[in-house]
């Protein structure tokens, strides 16, 4: 490999040692034999070096891997970890998640569970909906016997996820998705409900718009067969969502995900209904479908204007987001997939995910509230500008490549599909008729993706990046972190830092104080303004952040990834509304959290109420995940065991839980 064009490289402690620990490449005895640099020349000389599949000269090949490497280099843009992981190497699988089908045979339901170990021994994680399994005790009539249902196999899903332990880098992540509409959802809807069971498992519930008009009218729906599509049971439908809400004020889950208006968007409604998503739920996906996911770091967008202040770069922007979609099309050209049905669906449908992160950096440098209609309107004028520049590029590469395979009975295969679709919604910076020229040319030309837009959580991409993630809130402003020699010292957000120093107000004494729940919003002696502009999750309301994610998810192809915070004295009512509200606002799915809800939480902040002492035990079993340390374990007065366990990147102490957990002193995800 030929080294690029020599530039420094500047990357934050905690950025270097997740790379040390979980993507650098190391020799037969563990050691690192890999630079950072040259883990991003890696990564731009593999990717851009697909290009050659289209028969694209040397020397633009060349110019190509000069502009990945620096886009990433320069943490512009990073692209989700196996691709950062794998890009260039043996193994060469470059995809975040997959989504199979659960048949209802038993034969179909182990051809799955084999094809899961495939893909977790890979990296992936995967999603899956077992709806189209008949409910517990229907009778089997190969045999005689009865069906023990959904719920029933999601426990030997787990068991198999639990065996394949991805060889220490990423653990396995599994989304599980019941229609609303299946005779098993009261099971379903209570399978967590002891948090020992289903660990491997993110749930979500498949709301139907049927379902949500019966509860707008108070009335009862219908449970459906899934063989005989017959209806064998009615249920009230303020009953089935009150229990959906009690689990989720409870513990977080069940999640939920609003099934018809993610098949409204499907962009291949020919090929199939869209009936899963990947396990952080923010990519809708067909059967043997793969996500194929990068994020802009907004953070980096933001320059000084002429006037002193702090603005956009919308010239940056557009060169970045376009030169995205190039590297994401060819990640789907360099990908060796574990299954040929995957390679096969996904190189029809090209589907593709550019997200952003650093959201909540970006908001902060532009000195505007997080909970503002301010921040909600630039929110809709970011997404639109990118997902505007990620349709251009698409129809760019289309020209030269050729249209996604299956493109004839596609939404873009019919006259006008976006300018219908964003028709008097422009942001202000895109307007109805540069949508109407694009349909132009997508008749003229065709579009290579079909889809090129999606927010994920980014999780450990956006520590490399040092950007905050996806398009949440920060957790807190100041951490406390303790050091080899058992002293502590605060890790504070270099935005927050930079403000405090420039105004004045920073001091180690306040930073401490600051620490002791994350947020300035009850800090005597900070002004209004700068409360304001340093908002957290917990100082949001669940409205602001519903209001938020539907800003993004306007202009956002696939979904988005994001969860609505809640103070630990919310009632489920609060809960409720919050559902409400993101079905009437057009959201595909929502996630919400009420803190200390959870025994085990992965994101502890001091609780309002006294601690009670507890009994502290030995472990007496071993780490769950390899690269998950136990340091304690302790049994609650519910009887439940948490386990506490080091956070692989930082040594911070973080209570463990299931599926995607985050460690909110340095950012490490479990499932990005």
């Amino acid at each position: 490999m030929n080294t690029l064009e020599n530039k420094e490289i500047n990357l934050s402690e905690n950025a270097k040692k997740v790379l040390e620990k979980r993507y650098l490449k190391r020799d037969i005895k563990g050691n690192v034999m890999e630079t950072p640099k040259e883990l991003f020349e890696r990564v731009a000389f593999t990717i851009a070096d697909a290009d050659k599949t289209f028969g694209v000269n040397e020397a633009d090949i060349k110019e190509t891997r000069q502009k990945f490497f620096d886009m990433i280099a320069n943490a512009y843009f990073m692209p989700n970890s196996p691709t950062l992981m794998n890009a260039g190497r043996e193994l060469g699988q470059l995809s975040a998640c997959f989504v199979l089908p659960v048949e209802d045979s038993l034969e179909g339901i182990f051809e799955t569970i084999k094809n899961t170990a495939l893909i977790h021994k890979s990296g992936g994680g995967t999603g899956f909906s077992f709806s189209r399994l008949r409910p517990k005790n229907d009778v089997v009539h190969s045999t005689m016997g009865v069906s023990s249902g959904p719920v029933s196999f999601m426990e030997v899903f787990n068991a198999a996820t639990e065996a394949v332990k991805q060889g220490g880098t990423r653990r396995g992540a599994n989304m599980g998705i019941l229609r609303i509409d299946h005779p098993d959802i009261l099971e379903f809807i209570n399978c967590k409900s002891d948090l020992t069971k289903l660990n491997n498992f993110n749930i979500s519930v498949a709301i139907t718009d049927k379902f949500m008009e019966a509860l707008e009218r108070d009335d009862y729906y219908e449970l459906i067969h899934p063989n005989t599509k017959q209806p064998v049971q009615k249920l009230k439908a303020k009953e089935v969502f009150d229990l959906i809400v009690k689990g989720a004020w409870q513990s977080g889950e069940p999640g939920v995900i609003f099934i018809d208006k993610m098949n409204k968007d499907n962009p291949t409604p020919l090929i199939g209904d869209i009936e899963s998503t990947n396990p952080c739920g923010e990519v809708p996906l067909l059967s043997y479908e793969a996500c194929n996911l990068g994020s802009i770091n907004l953070s980096k967008m933001v320059v000084k204007g002429a006037d002193g202040n702090n603005i956009i770069n919308w010239d940056k922007l557009a060169e970045v987001s376009r030169l995205s979609i190039h590297f994401l099309d060819n990640v789907i050209v360099a990908n060796n997939y574990p299954l040929p049905k995957i390679a096969e669906m996904v190189q029809a449908n090209r589907k593709i995910g550019l997200g952003v992160m650093g959201w909540a950096d970006m908001l902060m440098k532009m000195g505007v509230s997080y909970n503002s209609e301010e921040g909600c309107v630039l929110g809709r004028q970011v997404m639109e500008f990118i997902d505007y520049h990620s349709k251009v590029e698409s129809i760019e590469l289309s020209k030269k490549r050729g249209k996604f395979g299956n493109f004839a009975g596609s939404v873009y295969d019919r006259s006008n599909y976006l300018s219908e679709k964003y028709k008097g919604k422009s942001a202000g910076k895109i307007s109805d008729e540069m949508w109407a020229e694009l349909d132009k040319e997508i008749a003229n030309h065709g579009i290579r993706n079909a889809t090129t837009t999606c927010i994920a959580p980014t999780g450990t991409i956006s520590m490399i990046a040092g950007a905050s993630g996806g398009v949440e809130p920060l957790f807190g402003l100041v951490f406390k972190r303790n050091i080899m020699d058992n002293t502590e010292m605060y890790e504070v957000n270099p935005n927050f830092k930079n403000y405090a120093i420039e105004k004045g107000f920073y001091s180690e004494e306040l930073m401490g104080e600051i620490a002791k729940t994350g947020s300035v919003a009850h800090i005597d002696g900070i002004d209004e303004k700068t409360k304001e502009i340093f908002v957290t999750a917990h100082d949001i309301s669940p409205k602001s952040h519903v209001m938020m994610q539907a800003a993004f998810q306007l202009h956002t192809d696939n979904a988005v990834s994001k969860t609505v915070n809640f103070e630990e004295d919310a009632t489920m009512e609060d809960v409720a509304q919050a559902y409400i509200l993101a079905y009437k606002n057009d959201l595909k799915g929502i996630t919400v959290y009420r803190n200390n809800s959870r025994y085990s939480q992965p994101m502890l902040l001091e609780s309002k109420k006294e601690d009670k002492k507890e009994e502290v035990k030995p472990a007496e079993k071993k780490p769950e995940h390899k690269e998950l340390k136990i340091e304690k374990t302790e049994i609650d007065e519910h009887g439940v065991e948490i386990k506490t366990v080091v956070c692989p990147e930082c040594g911070n102490s973080i209570k463990m839980a299931e599926g995607c957990f985050i460690c909110l002193n340095c950012g490490y995800s479990g499932c990005s």
